[in-house]
């Protein structure tokens, strides 16, 4: 705990001198020009950068506190495991090379087939020794090797080389002098024909992993609060870049609380949230940008906040969608998280969806995480209680898809 803090501190140290370093160049480069400078004789530049720097160490200590990132990865590590438990990892090793980055497979890779040539090399030299094939054992005129010109550990090594690799012997080949030359071939043929298989299918497992199809599927930076079918429902919006679909698609959400007792004691409590949209929460026809939404009701974990209080609370509101991909048929998760500070009460996503005369559908990503405020109760029972609250249009109320006329674009193709 005390080199964290210690830590902690540096790091707030080094951010404020950075900031106060860009703060004096941007003066200095400004001079004081009278065509930057606002009512209150701050830069404009300057405002952006501090405005900029907030929102960076923001972010930051965002990402610390989260139990989920806005990417979909855990933020959680493990420490004092035993080493019986370790090595279960080596027990299930094909999951532990699939998980393994690409900078250390490219590592293995390389190493484990130089390490084989070498291995096998020295077993021919050792051949080659007990042959007395070697230039320093110099053998006598009409001397039979194992193997031509295998006459020291260089000859070996590109012996090895080339059998294992099948690329051809040349000048260098196997004779019938020894017998456990024969048979070694045969094992080190074995051994690297296994060796191939298993790397080939690391490299497409890896490869074919749907984490880089879970890329493709992004969600809003915020969520919102607004009236949704006769009650306030907390909406966020999801999108698929890829014009090939999800088959089966599921979302739902988790409420993670955290409670610290005894000073580092950390309890993790879990409530399930229910995401849907008009059509249900099953099977969703993942072809456009959707908006789904969680209906506030006396079951939902944000009955009892307010406007005035969700910013106060102290959760974390993780995402997950499940589904398959169209084209490949791998199952893939997209996760992601929500703390107060992203939820924006009394606000609505904008349309994104619009039908040029074509009878074409566009849509309008620089929309996709825009809202707007709408008149909204500042809190459920507000809403429920006071007469003219919950007014609400009939029928499907979709927001997300809003469909209008709109001239078609300049040349441009979605």
């Amino acid at each position: 705990m005390e080199f964290a803090t210690i830590g902690g501190v540096i790091v707030s140290l080094c951010s404020s001198v950075i900031y106060d370093f860009c703060l004096r160049r941007l003066n200095k480069i400004n001079g004081g020009s009278a065509d930057i400078q606002d009512k209150s004789g701050d830069s404009k530049m300057t405002r952006s950068l501090r405005e900029w720097f907030k929102e960076y160490m923001s972010e930051r200590r965002g990402r610390k506190n989260r139990l989920v990132t806005k990417d979909g990865r855990c933020n959680i590590e493990f420490g004092n495991v035993m080493h019986r438990n370790r090595f279960a990892y080596v027990l299930d090793f094909w999951t532990t090379f699939v998980e393994t980055r690409w900078r250390f497979i490219l590592l293995y890779f390389v190493a484990s087939f130089t390490l084989s040539w070498f291995i096998f090399g020295l077993i021919w030299y050792w051949l080659a020794r007990n042959n007395g094939d070697l230039l320093w054992q110099n053998p006598p005129p009409g001397h039979k090797p194992c193997a031509f010109s295998v006459n020291d550990m260089t000859y070996a090594f590109l012996f090895s080389l080339e059998t294992q690799s099948t690329i051809g012997f040349g000048n260098i080949y196997v004779t019938d002098q020894c017998p456990g030359g024969v048979a070694l071939i045969v094992i080190q043929t074995i051994i690297g024909l296994f060796i191939n298989i298993f790397w080939c299918g690391i490299v497409m497992t890896k490869i074919s992993l749907p984490k880089k199809r879970a890329k493709t599927i992004t969600f809003s930076e915020s969520a919102v609060i607004c009236p949704k079918k006769g009650t306030l429902c907390l909406q966020i919006r999801v999108a698929n870049l890829r014009k090939t679909l999800m088959i089966g698609s599921q979302i739902y959400g988790k409420l993670l609380r955290t409670t610290v007792t005894g000073g580092e004691t950390v309890i993790l409590d879990q409530v399930s949230i229910d995401f849907m949209v008009d059509a249900g929460k099953d099977n969703l026809f993942f072809v456009c940008p959707l908006t789904l939404y969680h209906i506030i009701d006396k079951s939902s974990p944000f009955f009892n906040m307010a406007v005035d209080t969700m910013h106060q609370q102290d959760f974390e509101l993780v995402v997950f969608l499940d589904g398959m991909a169209e084209s490949t048929s791998s199952a893939c998760q997209v996760r992601t998280s929500y703390i107060p500070q992203e939820i924006m009460w009394g606000y609505d996503f904008l349309p994104i969806i619009s039908r040029s005369k074509e009878g074409r559908y566009r849509v309008d990503f620089s929309n996709f995480a825009k809202v707007v405020p709408v008149p909204t109760a500042h809190c459920t029972h507000c809403y429920h209680n006071e007469p003219g609250n919950h007014l609400h249009l009939k029928g499907i109320d979709n927001k997300g898809f809003e469909v209008i006329d709109i001239e078609p674009p300049n040349g441009t193709k979605m």
